[in-house]
């Protein structure tokens, strides 16, 4: 049996021909980088949640150089005792 070779899609689910995605807009980030550092709690407490779990990309939308940068002064920082 030959495949359907019709251009229409039928499926709600998908987006129409000719219609392109729109990216997701990008967050500003406010602070320079060097201001990540494991002795600025307040900033680090922004990206933890009360339970004390580093936030993921998706939700800090920082970029990736900033996510690790975080990530690791959030762990130097509890090691430090200066966070939860």
């Amino acid at each position: 049996m030959p495949r359907k070779t019709n251009l229409e899609r039928t499926d709600s689910r998908r987006r129409p021909l000719g219609e392109m995605r729109t990216s997701r807009p990008r967050p500003k980030v406010d602070f320079p980088l060097e201001s990540l550092d494991f002795k600025n709690v307040n900033l680090l407490k922004q990206f933890v949640t009360d339970a004390g779990r580093i936030l993921p990309r998706k939700y800090t939308g920082l970029p990736a150089r900033y996510q690790r940068r975080m990530a690791r002064a959030v762990k130097r920082a509890r090691q430090m005792l200066l966070m939860k």
